[in-house]
């Protein structure tokens, strides 16, 4: 689905505050290609606006009066389905909320405590907006299986003398959490394989999603730390604003937490673990890049690839957005394109 060529993205905000309404509207509508077609300023009114309005994307946000983001957000998607952008203050509180609207149907956040206090807001823009025009034109993604948790595949685990992989990488963006959430808890408490995952996500974010995904796994999942050893069935998940990368000593691998290469767009860079584990495993190494926008993941699956181990990439009919994978498959590094609900299935075939 696409917008119409010429036509400008249509957004609607909802936000209790009117300040950030005004300073939204203004930073928005500021650009060519964005209109923005109503202010709504709770979740009642954000609900009976994208309903009149069809807007083409909503920027919600999660904390307001008589009714919250979250509500909000569970009535759009059922009566009127549109792509929206959370927006997010963070406390430890504040994550997990966030990441349950994820999983609610939202598609990606921003998260609005980087910036200290709503006048510094603009600080913001370019973020919004380049959000804005990912979602614009992205069916809404509808939530399947809701917070229930998924039973663990108990599928052959892998074809008679296939290579076995004693790591699998996944690596993804935006989207990520919901595909994770779809993935992670299919996995059996005796994988015989470690999971490292990288999530871009912004600082503070990743240890909620780590603790949500453990409660609904058999497999143990946990943000990485420094140090540690990699163990199967153990599932680490990279802290944001670090680098997690491989050392291998003898027959022990350990994780590695720190900023090199600072230069890199993302930190965590799924490159950057992928590359090292293709130094660290070799052709016992299976990377997976899922859902998010740009090319993070290219390099480090060819060099998996060049080590010997496999490759995987999302297709593109359950991508909520076929960046990645799609720059992945047309470099000629991804050696099977997998929809998200066979890829537990496909990982167990090669562990």
């Amino acid at each position: 689905m696409s917008l119409a060529q010429g036509r400008p993205i249509r957004v609607l905000v909802v936000d209790d505050s009117a300040f950030v309404r005004q300073a939204l509207a203004r930073m928005l509508g500021n650009e060519a290609d964005i209109q923005v077609v109503g202010l709504a300023i709770d979740g009642q009114d954000g609900v009976e606006k994208t309903a009149a309005l069809r807007p083409d994307v909503v920027t919600l946000d999660i904390q307001m009066p008589r009714m919250g983001g979250l509500e909000a957000l569970k009535r759009i998607m059922a009566e009127s389905p549109v792509p929206v952008l959370l927006l997010s203050s963070l406390t430890r509180e504040g994550a997990g909320v966030t990441l349950q609207g994820l999983e609610l149907g939202a598609i990606d956040f921003v998260d609005k405590s980087r910036v200290q206090g709503n006048m510094n807001l603009l600080n913001l823009a370019e973020e919004v907006k380049a959000k804005v025009r990912a979602l614009a034109g992205i069916p809404p993604h509808l939530p399947s299986a809701g917070p229930a948790p998924l039973a663990p595949v108990r599928a052959p685990r892998r074809a008679p003398h296939a290579p076995q992989s004693d790591v699998v990488v996944i690596g993804t963006s935006t989207g990520g959490p919901p595909a994770l959430q779809a993935i992670i808890p299919r996995l059996p408490e005796d994988l015989s394989a470690a999971v490292l995952v990288v999530q871009h996500m912004p600082v503070g974010f990743t240890r909620s999603l780590a603790e949500r995904l453990d409660a609904r796994s058999e497999v143990r999942v946990r943000e990485a730390q420094d140090g540690e050893t990699v163990e199967p069935g153990t599932v680490l998940v990279a802290p944001a604003g670090n680098h997690m990368k491989l050392r291998r000593k003898g027959h022990v691998v350990r994780i590695v937490l720190d900023d090199e290469p600072r230069a890199s767009l993302h930190r965590p860079s799924i490159d950057v673990l992928m590359v090292s584990a293709a130094r660290a495993y070799g052709n016992r190494a299976l990377g997976v890049v899922l859902t998010g926008m740009g090319a993070d993941g290219v390099e480090g699956l060819r060099a998996i690839h060049e080590a010997g181990g496999r490759t995987l990439a999302e297709s593109e009919e359950t991508c909520i957005i076929y960046g990645m994978p799609k720059a992945a498959v047309e470099a000629g590094v991804v050696d099977r394109s997998v929809p998200l609900t066979r890829m537990a299935e496909e990982i167990l075939l090669a562990v």
